[in-house]
């Protein structure tokens, strides 16, 4: 696939925010880090793996050994799987309804740990894409990060529909506070979801039926303002969403905006042209 930032004469860099992501994956940005388009800042609260994952993205990418949070301490609890460990205890007597889900949530350890705001960070300045998933905690970070959501322009968030882990904010929580901060909603990204026990659909463990659990939520800086956005900030978000989200029509709509503004580089009209160009023959 063609990137969007062929449509642009400079170099751009987008600034990504990876908080309390499994980084030995490969996340939906890669492809842009793989040229050179995106500098990473991550966090890896233990010291061993974020010396890896150092190592491994090397510079100008950046993994911080921190917990993010409300800059208080708080209890971690460990799980016995890892990706499901948390600053909220798993709210097991919910998750033991559905089919393999309390089952990877148990608590192993309780730890006391330092949490840090997002804003407070050393070097974390001109964001312009947070991906978050903290596993309940993510309203948490939004409240204690007014400056990094007032620089980014998309947002990632793991989201909850009921309370997997106790006393969470919900998705609703976490919508209500994004629309506050200058944001729309712009998509899902897939559903999380189990069967109530002792049903099974189709004999796998790992699939529901009806009810969702949770989903990542994808978060634009609000299409009807975009004339407070700077040129560069447009630019990125029409990269993000072309790149890596496949959201050709609102693409579309910032680069229009950005054609506004004058200058007769006609961004819209040469990304729609080569929208519909015939596929090349083989």
């Amino acid at each position: 696939m063609w990137s969007a930032r062929a449509l642009f004469q400079e170099a751009l860099m987008v600034h990504v925010v990876d908080v309390g992501a499994a980084l030995a994956e490969h996340p939906n940005y890669q492809p842009l880090i793989d040229a050179g388009a995106a500098r990473l800042s991550g966090f890896e609260p233990t010291p061993e793996e974020c010396e890896k994952l150092n190592a491994k993205y090397g510079a100008p990418h950046r993994i911080h050994p921190v917990f993010v949070g409300n800059g208080q301490t708080q209890t971690y609890h460990e799980t016995n799987v890892g990706l499901t460990g948390s600053l909220f205890e798993p709210h097991n007597e919910l998750n033991s309804k559905f089919q393999q889900l309390a089952e990877l949530m148990q608590v192993v350890a309780r730890h006391e740990v330092q949490t840090t705001r997002l804003d407070d960070v050393e070097g974390l300045v001109d964001v312009d894409m947070v991906k978050i998933d903290v596993q309940g905690a993510e309203l948490q970070v939004f409240q204690h990060a007014p400056r990094v959501l007032s620089e980014a322009v998309l947002i990632q968030t793991e989201v909850e529909f009921v309370p997997l882990y106790k006393d969470q904010p919900l998705f609703a929580d976490v919508d209500a506070h994004l629309r506050a901060a200058g944001y729309q909603l712009h998509t899902f990204l897939g559903f999380g979801s189990r069967a109530f026990k002792p049903l099974a659909k189709n004999n796998q463990p790992y699939d529901g039926f009806r009810q969702i659990l949770w989903s990542d939520a994808v978060y634009v800086r609000d299409f009807m303002h975009l004339d407070r956005l700077a040129d560069g900030k447009l630019k990125k978000l029409a990269v993000l969403l072309h790149d890596v989200y496949q959201s050709p029509d609102l693409c579309h709509h910032v680069l229009e905006a950005l054609d506004r503004r004058g200058g007769g580089q006609r961004y819209a009209p040469r990304y729609l042209q080569q929208l519909t160009a015939p596929a090349p023959r083989p």
